[in-house]
């Protein structure tokens, strides 16, 4: 088939507007799915997509579609991830379409997310298709939506299409804009064979998949792939397109999204924003766009039961499969035991790994704090990367520290604008700018340390706006800043599972609050428990928890007071002996004690 009859899109929208539940009534319309196959959010797979409402793994599927000029036409609708833990696997997936669906609630509005993947759109130069979807609903604003995405791509009103992705209204529209607005791929059939990695699955018994998006060339069966990024080739055994299942082909050519099978068993083989070549005629150059991706959030992961240990390693193997951006390595924690040190590409990514391996491996977990990766400068030069507090070396031995900032974009009613600014300097945010995208919705840029907002900064932005504020942000770099190792010791020992890197303005703060936490949490022992936090070598709070007592004089009926005093020594000798060598049980509340620290 010649590429003028192929259209590539995806459909770009904030969490929640409607994206799953269009995709639905696309695959209705070109009835690429029996009315016994369909069912809501067919392209989320996973219980998780489905019960949070959210698509985390991308699902590309082809449909073909009869337009009104009598051609048939194929459409490769490349579903993408809607959350920004996942920006990059987005943009991947951008870079292999040549258009866009813009999709913005009626009711909530152009939203965080909208704007940010809308950006990722221009900068790949994708021809936007505007939809204002749930015109239906009795909230719906769409006069009010239009303006707002006028002022945010520039577009005039009748390139704006109102539909209803739930009854389906506006569809015969949508497919009109597709084939008439969207270009076709340009037929490079004839030069080296050039594909586009945007996502990868796992099969047991055919290895690892990726998906491709072919840019240059023809790859069939029998050919050998070779990967830029590692330079390992792998014979192509098959070939094919996605129908929601894998429908194999003689080849796929300049233009077509599909699938290749080369018998590969090692998934981080394959990675999102690579090319793949072929042995006999290989491209000189890879397609621009590859960053090997790099986990931004921390934490590390403990089985419950110590001897689940050898459990929870598979469980990980296991999941590494599905999910290539999952980091992690064995770490050995005095409080906890045996584990691993786990790296996320943000606090999303980690609730579902967390949860994927309780549900699916039934593995009881225990996890420490979330932890953002640190910088730190030593006086010799040499410059550490340290992902947990109980690295960092102690205070003489180095420079300073950097943390990673991220560029934070808050769009909110503007009746919430100082609300927010207040909450966002309380993170130590530095203000930006605002942009207001219509009378009563403005859009906020602050700079935000990474390590502030990853634990209750998007709880309290929710709640302190009515929900009507959304996130996003994208990574800026790291910045040096006057950061202090915040140790606590429980019975004069450090526990490193509850070590924090903070601010120098937060310390005293943090630990008056941690103590004072974990003195509620940390059960009473035969003696007096001290906790106290330490910066360095000062203490700067401390609590006890008081010993439980014994009435050891119970049984003194009168006679002389130093027989009672005699009692009260013994015991007291005990006690002092029981410090000593005995054992605090920390439980598992108050290690995920820091996570619930207010802030004033």
């Amino acid at each position: 088939m010649s590429t003028d009859h192929i259209r590539n899109f995806c459909i770009i929208a904030h969490i929640d507007h409607g994206k799953s539940t269009l995709a639905d009534r696309l695959l209705e319309e070109t009835r690429t799915l029996s009315s016994k196959e369909m069912k809501s959010q067919v392209l989320d797979s996973m219980d998780l997509e489905r019960e949070r409402g959210i698509t985390i793994k991308s699902h590309p599927v082809q449909m073909q579609y009869h337009h009104t000029d009598s051609k048939n036409y194929t459409l490769n609708l490349i579903d993408t991830p809607g959350h920004v833990d996942f920006s990059y696997e987005v943009s991947r997936s951008l870079a292999a379409c040549e258009g866009a669906l813009l999709l913005v609630d009626a009711a909530q509005g152009v939203e965080a997310q909208t704007v940010s993947n809308t950006y990722l759109a221009i900068e790949n130069n994708l021809t936007l298709i505007p939809v204002i979807n749930k015109i239906d609903l009795p909230a719906a604003r769409v006069d009010e939506v239009t303006s707002q995405i006028i002022e945010l791509i520039g577009c005039n009103e009748d390139e704006i299409i109102s539909v209803s992705a739930k009854t389906g209204t506006g569809l015969a529209e949508i497919f009109a804009a597709i084939i008439d607005q969207i270009p076709p791929p340009e037929d490079h059939s004839d030069q080296k064979p050039r594909a586009l990695i945007f996502d990868s699955t796992y099969d047991n018994y055919r290895g690892a998949i990726p998906y491709i998006r072919v840019v240059d060339g023809i790859i069939k069966p029998g050919m050998t792939g070779r990967f830029f990024a590692h330079d390992i080739t792998y014979d192509i055994t098959e070939v094919g397109h996605f129908v929601l299942k894998q429908i194999p082909a003689k080849e796929l050519r300049s233009g077509d999204v599909g699938y290749v099978i080369a018998n590969i068993r090692d998934v981080g083989h394959i990675m999102a924003g690579d090319t793949l070549t072929l042995k006999q005629n290989a491209a000189d150059e890879p397609l621009p766009g590859y960053e090997q991706i790099k986990p931004m959030v921390f934490s590390g992961l403990y089985p419950s039961d110590a001897d689940d240990y050898d459990q929870l390693r598979q469980a990980l193997d296991k999941l590494k499969l599905n999910d290539a951006s999952l980091v992690y390595e064995p770490e050995t924690s005095e409080a906890l035991g045996f584990g691993f040190r786990c790296g996320f590409l943000g606090l999303l990514h980690m609730e579902i790994i967390q949860e994927r391996l309780e549900r699916e491996f039934n593995v009881g977990l225990v996890t420490t704090t979330p932890n953002v990766r640190y910088k730190v400068e030593l006086k010799t030069g040499e410059i550490l990367n340290v992902d947990t507090p109980a690295n960092i070396p102690p205070a003489g031995k180095f420079e300073l520290i950097k943390e990673p900032f991220v560029d934070a974009e808050i769009i909110t009613p503007a009746e919430y604008i100082g609300t927010i600014m207040k909450l966002c300097q309380s993170h130590r945010g530095t203000y930006r700018n605002t942009h207001y995208l219509s009378t009563d919705k403005a859009q906020i840029h602050y700079d935000l340390p990474l390590g502030e907002i990853i634990f209750d900064f998007y709880d309290k932005l929710k709640s302190s706006t009515r929900g009507y504020a959304s996130f996003d942000y994208t990574f800026a770099g790291y910045r040096s800043g006057d950061l202090k190792k915040l140790e606590i010791l429980i019975n004069n020992e450090p526990v490193d599972a509850l070590s924090i890197i903070c601010h120098t303005e937060d310390a005293y703060h943090r630990g008056v609050a941690l103590t004072s936490k974990l003195k509620e949490l940390i059960p009473r022992q035969m003696f007096d428990v001290p906790i106290q936090a330490a910066l360095g070598t000062r203490i700067i709070s401390r609590t006890n928890v008081r010993a439980l007592k014994k009435n050891v004089t119970a049984k003194c009926y009168g006679g002389d007071i130093s027989r009672k005093r005699k009692l009260w020594e013994k015991q007291k000798e005990g006690k002092k002996r029981m410090k000593q060598i005995g054992k605090v049980e920390i439980p598992q509340e108050a290690l995920l004690a820091v996570l619930r620290i207010d802030r004033d």
